[in-house]
């Protein structure tokens, strides 16, 4: 029996990995956009849900395998971004009621829009053969698929990274979240930065919806419920990308644990409590940023 239910801890940790994983992509997403624009955006659930029903479209009718979707949602998604951005959000900065108010009025256009042009039956997207097996490692069983997530995510955060921290576009982002009119005076374009960032975060939600198309049915309010999940990883984070892979890793342990114990809204309750009552004592997260935005 100790050995049963050590196998059973070791399989929810296991589990919670792999949903955090998803989790913290679309974090990172709104993570970005947060963090550089400054814009609460409460469409990032119907990017995630656009990123899903873009798989579902491309397999469905132009038979496209699941590992060229992935890229492909994150295009398509960027690009729905990009129009809302343009054609929106950059009229609203520095506003955040108006931003909040805007983008919570665009996630109810895009999820009506969706339910009109495919309804409101559950949708499907497949995987390959070869993610659908599982590799046992003694008494843990592991689907291939959530391999393949690990591994993605990681490739996902590491090119985050570098984007952010290595190259000529990062150092104009970063410098501009310190000091925009600052940036500005050293060539520094902020309104294409501002714009690109928008887009990356929108695509990064995309993948993710991708990803969480396979794991879960496609539904035009599938947004909803996970953008919960990343808003939460992004605040207990702090607002930063180190604090946003912390957090998820934390958070998707937590409620896989408490899954196993009692049921999952059980779970998300008590998790729900956790993070009020971490909030309370550390209102600026795991790793807060350490200058405020100017």
């Amino acid at each position: 029996m100790p050995h049963i239910e050590f196998a059973s801890v070791v399989n929810a940790l296991i589990l919670g990995l792999s949903i955090a994983s998803i989790w913290l992509i679309a974090a990172i997403g709104l993570t970005i956009i947060y963090g550089t624009v400054g814009v609460i955006n409460m469409a990032h659930g119907e990017f995630l849900m656009l990123g899903a029903y873009t798989s579902y479209v491309l397999q469905s009718f132009f038979g496209l395998p699941f590992l060229l979707c992935l890229p492909a949602s994150f295009i398509v998604v960027a690009a729905i971004g990009l129009v809302i951005e343009r054609g929106l959000i950059r009229y609203l900065y520095n506003r955040p009621l108006d931003t909040l108010l805007a983008t919570w009025g665009v996630s109810l256009v895009l999820m009506q829009g969706v339910r009109i042009l495919f309804g409101s039956d559950p949708k499907y997207v497949s995987v390959p053969e070869i993610f659908q097996s599982n590799v046992e490692f003694g008494f843990v069983s592991l689907s291939v698929f959530r391999i393949f997530v690990f591994g993605f995510t990681a490739a996902v955060v590491a090119g985050t990274v570098y984007l952010f921290y290595r190259t000529r576009f990062g150092m104009q982002v970063r410098a501009v979240m310190q000091n925009k009119e600052m940036a500005a005076s050293f060539g520094i374009n902020a309104d294409r930065v501002y714009m690109t960032t928008f887009a990356i975060g929108a695509g990064l939600a995309g993948m993710a919806g991708c990803l969480f198309g396979v794991l879960a049915i496609v539904l035009p309010t599938m947004g909803t419920a996970y953008v919960v999940q990343a808003f939460l990883v992004v605040v207990v984070g702090g607002g930063t990308l180190v604090g946003s892979v912390a957090a998820s890793g934390l958070t998707g342990e937590l409620q896989s644990i408490f899954a196993m114990l009692s049921n999952d809204t059980f779970a998300r309750f008590l998790l729900y409590v956790l993070i009020v009552v971490f909030l309370r004592f550390r209102p600026r997260g795991l790793f807060a940023v350490a200058k405020a935005r100017r």
